[in-house]
């Protein structure tokens, strides 16, 4: 055996005790890839390469160093398809130059060779040379039913005084179910969790946390995190900072009482890799355990709000090892995430911790909505939630042991059932000290210090509402807690087809989209900024839309069905729901398994990710074209240069706002005179926002 092939063993014997890390490597490792996604069907599928950098290798090291991986030096004899735009992506950035080679493999006659930032490959001069290197990644992708996390696709990192074992798919390294909390005590605020130099499997996702009658555990308190980068622990922090990435750090909704992290629909590969984030995705306690609150000074709630804090805490803390910079961190939710995203905002507990903020679809205004903008005194939450669940516990005349002990002696799925539960953001003193966000500004206000993106679906109340099973407009609206509005600014217009409950359904959608959430954040947006308390906010409402498999499971958010269009034809006429936009924002319609339904849905995906990416990463929705270009990201770039920049609403231009459709386009605050007569107009923060 030549001496070469002996240090190749050597290095491999020592690199194989465990899973590998770029601790062991020394290295850097980037996960790079032509990620148009269409998945495995994509013409770039294989275009895939593992970046060992940060550090020079001889030949024998770069070698050891892929096969550690499990992985080769790539070469251009595999055919895969062209990495060029890696490289270009590489230079794009600043971590390489006109002049970088890497290592690839050897030719046939075991000849090194090296490959240059243009992709000329050549022949070394000499195999005892230190170079960056190039790594073949096989890994294969991940679906919504399958994720390979054997050993081959392993590796580890340290953080949080902790070994952490999690893989990687073709797209990006994914730890999973990372604890960021011990289990707290029933009704007390979680701690952080500090690992004892253990090693802890990432490989799988944590419980999610209890809801409804049989799901979830109350020990939940665990954090996903989906990555492109992992940096070298040995150099500092301070060295490779401006390699570490932008954070995005994901609230799931469920109105309080459900969902979780580990939803595929959000599943962070794509969004990762396409649009070079780092993501990170929270459990956080639900229903009753997460946010009851009694009047005996101690059980305050907001358990769940605080649970958000201690993780955006383990965050700012841990994430630089996963390639993520803590000072760039923004937060975004939909829906009751949306509302945590707000309630954060607002929180003196979160102040300073993130940069950023887009909550999607944030309810409020009238109705169901109301409480998601507004948040309830501790005593108010008594009076709507707590006392009907202690009557129901028989924990009401608890004094020995006191209610809360009382309460903490009940099953948790009882607790999660009742047809009461506590679901309320409520003003603690503690995590929240104002009935809602301020945005008009004073003297004890001043300029929020976070960049806001935020806006709503075209039909977004739509789901919130029941289908009507009477033509009678006053019984119906009243069965939906709605007074009948003026019927100049809310008419019933009879339909072609002569559908007069889908009439009543149309006219009614409008209503509710209206008054649970397109006035109040228009109020919003109009407020923050003529009050000085927003800079900038990007405003938006998608009038195009891929509705979430199961949810609200009713046919109107759906295009209709045609001979042309079997999967549904968004052309045609169709309500833009709730929750609408989750697989554009995400980029997962191919990892789900889900149709195209016309050649705008893939590109419209595309410009979606790549918007809200861009906003993570700049604080301005539109991406800068040359990342594009050398991004290959040619659909967007084309959106781009036909619908013009995404304008953001300021003090000059008050009312603007992005159309998110295919084609885009920049318009004005809509319905207007509705959101007046509503009592939910522009000036609402300023007459009747600060009273329920």
């Amino acid at each position: 055996m030549s001496l070469r092939w002996v240090a190749v063993v050597a290095s491999l014997a020592a690199l194989t005790a465990g899973a590998p890390s770029p601790k062991s490597l020394k290295s850097d490792l980037s996960i790079l890839i032509n990620n148009d996604l269409q998945g495995s069907s994509s013409p770039s599928s294989t275009s895939g390469v593992i970046v060992l950098g940060r550090r020079s290798f001889s030949y024998e090291e770069a070698l050891a160093g892929c096969q550690a991986l499990g992985e080769s030096l790539w070469s251009p004899d595999l055919k895969t398809a062209s990495i060029q735009p890696n490289l270009d992506y590489l230079k794009y950035q600043g971590r390489i130059s006109d002049s970088t080679a890497f290592w690839i493999a050897a030719d046939s006659t075991n000849t090194s060779r090296v490959i240059s930032s243009s992709g000329d490959v050549s022949s070394a001069k000499s195999a005892s040379g230190r170079l960056p290197a190039l790594c073949t990644q096989t890994a294969p992708y991940s679906t919504q039913s399958s994720q390979d996390t054997s050993a081959k696709w392993q590796v580890s990192v340290d953080a949080n005084n902790q070994t952490l074992t999690g893989f990687r798919d073709r797209l990006s390294f994914r730890f999973l179910g990372i604890r960021y909390a011990p289990q707290p005590k029933r009704f007390t605020y979680s701690v952080p969790f500090e690992g004892s130099g253990e090693s802890a499997s990432a490989l799988s996702y944590g419980s999610q946390c209890v809801q409804g009658s049989d799901t979830g555990s109350e020990d939940c308190l665990f954090l996903n995190i989906w990555t492109g980068y992992l940096p070298n622990p040995g150099c500092s922090l301070h060295l490779d900072k401006k390699k570490l990435k932008p954070v995005a750090f994901w609230i799931h909704g469920g109105a309080f009482t459900g969902g979780t992290a580990n939803d595929n629909t959000f599943d962070g590969g794509n969004i990762v890799s396409r649009g070079d984030v780092v993501l990170v995705a929270i459990n956080y306690r639900l229903t009753t355990l997460g946010f009851l609150a009694l009047q005996d000074g101690v059980t305050n709630g907001n358990f769940g709000l605080a649970d958000q804090v201690n993780a955006l805490d383990w965050v700012r803390e841990n994430i630089h090892r996963f390639g993520g910079d803590p000072d760039r961190i923004t937060i975004f939710g939909q829906s009751a995430g949306a509302g945590s995203v707000r309630a954060l905002m607002a929180s003196p507990k979160a102040a300073g911790k993130f940069a950023a903020a887009i909550p999607l679809s944030n309810l409020g205004g009238i109705n169901y909505g109301t409480t998601y903008s507004q948040h309830y005194t501790i005593e108010q939450e008594v009076d709507v939630a707590a006392d009907a669940i202690l009557a129901a516990t028989n924990c009401t005349d608890a004094s020995s042991p006191s209610q809360v002990d009382c309460l903490r002696s009940v099953p948790a799925f009882t607790l999660s059932s009742l047809s009461t539960v506590a679901r309320y953001v409520v003003v603690d003193g503690t995590y929240i000290t104002s009935p809602q966000l301020d945005v008009t500004s004073s003297s004890h206000s001043p300029p929020l210090p976070v960049k806001i993106m935020m806006g709503i679906m075209h039909d977004d109340g739509a789901p919130f509402i029941s289908y009507p099973t009477t033509t009678n407009e006053t019984a119906y609206l009243s069965s939906q807690g709605f007074s009948v509005p003026d019927p100049k600014l809310f008419p019933i217009i009879p339909s072609s087809s002569g559908n007069a409950t889908l009439d009543l359904y149309n006219t009614s959608s409008r209503l509710a989209t209206d008054g649970i959430f397109r006035c109040v954040d228009q109020a919003t947006v109009y407020a923050g900024i003529t009050s000085g308390r927003f800079g900038p906010v990007y405003y938006y409402e998608f009038d195009r839309s891929y509705q979430t498999s199961g949810w609200p499971g009713t046919d109107v958010c759906n295009p209709p069905r045609t001979a042309t269009h079997p999967d549904g034809d968004p052309s045609l006429p169709y309500f833009k729901c709730h929750s609408g936009e989750l697989y554009y924002v995400f980029g997962n319609l191919a990892r789900q398994g889900l149709p195209m339904r016309d050649g705008n849905d893939l590109p419209m995906e595309q410009f979606t990710l790549d918007t809200f990416s861009s906003f993570i990463r700049t604080y301005n929705p539109n991406p800068d074209k040359e990342y594009l270009k050398v991004r290959g990201y040619e659909n967007t770039m084309t959106e781009l240069d036909t619908a013009g920049l995404w304008e953001p609403a300021t003090p000059e231009n008050t009312m603007t706002m992005r159309v998110l459709d295919w084609p885009s386009k920049q318009g004005g605050f809509r319905e207007l005179p509705q959101c007046d007569a509503l009592g939910l107009g522009l000036d609402y923060y300023y007459t009747k926002g600060s009273t329920r």
